[in-house]
């Protein structure tokens, strides 16, 4: 029998990121063993200036460092399928990498205590149709509704639903809707976000009821002392289902889309795209405007409209 060489290369593991710290990074094996783990050198992502080479849910390749038990050190990234991103708090003309390899996102949303606002919402579908992600809204808090304010909703939904953005109602206080939710979860990784007093936290404690067990496991693996509030954390619900939460989502907005592109990231723009007089038109103010037409006709809800022009403004529509 041959002795084991005791300086052979140590084997190579894959995994999921489910946490970063900025330096550090968690990294859940296949075993589901964690593991703290470093980049191997600089990571540059092709045609992407990112504030964070690696984000939660990249998939990565990485060795287990002999001298220190449950280290490793990260040698590979895989191409992302996907991921979103807001603007860099740290270098300005830079994004952030919110989380990568996302099934399906869930926006939680609200009509009561408090309001999101059009603007938001239309935000947050624009960047995930940018990167290629469906989104399903979740409007939370049905318990606070009167007659007048299921009315309301269904009419919301009805509009969003006609654009191919499906919706739940739920009441995640009373664990009402939890169930659903929870199906469409199934087998996928999810982003969840939310502006804060959404009820978010509520409803991922409703589905991950040993919520606090699983993020202390994680957090054994973070920097002790590291403000992490920004960073998004992957959990699992179970085997093979994940959601990813993400705070600081007022942050998460568009992310310099040129102005030319803005109305492809619509649907009901979209669909009307090459029936304008002009063919770089904007549709604020031009003669033979297919869409302006569409709006005026309500065949384009106003308040799409008017978020579509408050983004091309440039205007930080975060409530």
């Amino acid at each position: 029998m041959t002795p084991e060489n005791p300086h052979s290369a140590p084997p190579l593991l894959h995994g999921i990121v489910v946490k970063s710290t900025g330096s550090w990074y968690v990294v859940r094996a296949a075993s589901g063993q964690l593991y703290r783990c470093r980049l191997r050198g600089k990571f540059k992502m092709k045609g992407l200036k990112a504030s964070n080479p690696l984000a939660v849910g990249d998939q990565v390749d990485f060795t287990v460092e002999a001298q220190a038990e449950g280290a490793g050190v990260i040698s590979h990234i895989a191409p992302r399928r996907n991921y979103i991103v807001r603007r860099s708090v740290h270098k300005t003309g830079h994004v952030h990498i919110v989380a990568a390899n996302l099934d399906q996102a869930m926006l939680v949303v609200t009509l009561v205590s408090p309001a999101t606002s059009f603007g938001f919402i239309d935000r947050f579908l624009v960047t995930a149709e940018a990167y290629h992600i469906p989104v399903t809204l979740l409007f939370n808090k049905t318990d606070l509704y009167d007659e007048e304010g299921f009315a309301y909703q269904a009419e919301i939904a009805g509009m969003y639903a006609s654009l191919g953005y499906p919706s739940r109602t739920c009441a995640a206080s009373l664990g009402e809707g939890v169930a659903e939710i929870d199906q469409l979860l199934d087998g996928k990784v999810s982003l969840l976000a939310g502006h804060s007093g959404v009820g978010k936290s509520t409803l991922i404690n409703a589905l991950v009821p040993d919520l606090d067990l699983k993020t202390a496991e994680i957090s054994d693996f973070s920097d002790k002392g590291v403000h992490t509030t920004t960073f998004a954390e992957m959990l699992e619900v179970r085997p093979g289902t994940f959601i990813i939460d993400t705070p600081g989502i007022k942050e998460l907005g568009l992310v310099d889309l040129p102005p030319a592109e803005l109305a492809g990231y619509f649907p009901e723009f979209r669909a009307l795209l090459g029936q304008c007089r002009y063919h770089n038109c904007q549709h604020t103010h031009e003669p033979g405007c297919a869409v302006r037409e569409a709006v005026d006709q309500g065949r384009i809800a106003l308040p799409r409209y008017d978020s579509y022009l408050s983004m091309l403004a440039g205007e930080d529509n975060r409530h």
